[in-house]
C-alpha cells in the first residue's frame, strides 16, 4: 500500500487540479503527502552574473514558490491528511530540476506530476517528465493530463502489457491500485500469439491476468494481433472504449549523450494522454 505521495507542483494555471488529484490518492491510500516546488538550476554562465542579480533570481523563484505553496496548502486544507511543503533552492549548474524531482521521489511511494501543456509553457522542465522521471527516480509516476477533468482516479484501470521488464514492473508497483478498482483489463496491443517461446505463450494477456486473479484482482485481458494504427494510439482509443480513468504502462528510454531519450510509444502517450498514466521503469 502506498503510504507516501510526493507532488511535483509547477505554475502552468493547472496547479489547483494536481493538488486535487494528489490529495484524492493520497487520502484513498491513508498516505502522507508532499508538496514539492523546485528553483529552476542556473546557467551555466550565471557564475559571471553579479551578486545582485542572482538575489533577483533566487528572489523571484523564492516568491513563485511561495505562490504554488498557498495553492497547495489551500488545497488540502479541507483534507484530513498529513501533508508537508518542501521547496528545494539547488541552483548548482551541474543540477536540473528533474536530478532534484527524482531525488525526492526516491524517499516516496509514488511520484505525481503534471502532464505538461504546450499551450502554457511551464518552468525549463521537459515535456515528457513523467517518463523521464521514472526512468531516473526509480520509483512509479502518475502522470496528470493538463485537460483532466477532475473525477475519481483507479476505480477503471486499463494495462498496456507488452511482457517486458518494464511492463512487470509497472504492474507490481501498481497492485495497490489494481486491489482496489472496480475494473481492471489486460490489453496486448500490436502483437501476435507466437507459443510458448514469446513473451505472451499461446494467449497473451492470460498469464498476466492469471497472476492479477490471484491477487483477488477482478481482471479481464483483451489482445489485439496487428494494429494499423499507432500502439500508443491504439492504447488510448482502448481506454476510451473502456471508460477508464487510469492506464498503467511502462515507461521506455535510453540514455544518449547525457540525455534520457524516451521510447516512441511512451512519448506518444505522454504527449497525447486523455487519462492519468501510471509509469515505471
Amino acid at each position: 500500500m502506498a503510504r507516501s505521495v510526493l507532488l511535483y507542483l509547477h505554475k502552468d494555471g493547472h496547479e489547483a487540479d494536481h493538488v486535487a488529484a494528489a490529495a484524492d490518492l493520497a487520502t484513498a491510500h491513508e498516505a502522507h503527502l508532499t508538496g514539492l516546488a523546485v528553483a529552476e538550476p542556473l546557467a551555466a554562465h550565471a557564475e559571471y552574473l553579479p551578486p545582485e542579480a542572482l538575489d533577483r533570481y533566487r528572489e523571484a523563484w523564492q516568491v513563485r514558490n511561495a505562490g504554488l505553496e498557498t495553492v497547495f496548502r489551500d488545497g488540502v486544507s479541507h483534507y484530513a491528511l498529513s501533508t508537508e511543503w518542501r521547496s528545494v533552492e539547488d541552483l548548482r549548474v551541474d543540477r536540473s530540476t528533474l536530478d532534484v524531482i527524482a531525488q525526492q521521489a526516491r524517499y516516496a511511494d509514488l511520484l505525481v506530476v503534471g502532464q505538461i501543456d504546450p499551450d502554457r509553457p511551464a518552468d525549463l522542465v521537459p515535456s515528457d517528465l513523467p517518463g523521464q522521471a521514472a526512468v531516473l527516480a526509480g520509483r512509479p509516476v502518475l502522470a496528470i493530463p493538463y485537460a483532466w477533468k477532475r473525477r475519481a482516479i483507479g476505480h477503471r484501470v486499463i494495462i498496456a502489457w507488452d511482457g517486458g521488464r518494464e511492463s512487470a514492473r509497472a504492474v507490481g508497483d501498481a497492485l495497490p491500485l489494481l486491489r482496489r478498482a472496480d475494473e481492471v483489463q489486460v490489453a496486448v496491443i500490436g502483437t501476435e500469439s507466437s507459443g510458448r517461446a514469446g513473451r505472451h505463450g499461446d494467449l497473451p494477456g492470460a498469464d498476466i491476468a492469471a497472476y492479477l486473479a490471484r491477487h483477488d484482482i477482478r481482471v479481464t485481458a483483451t489482445h489485439q494481433g496487428s494494429v494499423d494504427i499507432p500502439v500508443a494510439d491504439a492504447l488510448l482509443s482502448a481506454a476510451a472504449d473502456a471508460d477508464a480513468d487510469l492506464l498503467v504502462m511502462g515507461a521506455y528510454g535510453r540514455s544518449r549523450f547525457r540525455e534520457m531519450v524516451m521510447g516512441g510509444t511512451t512519448r506518444r502517450i505522454l504527449s497525447e494522454m486523455t487519462l492519468p498514466v501510471m509509469l515505471s521503469h
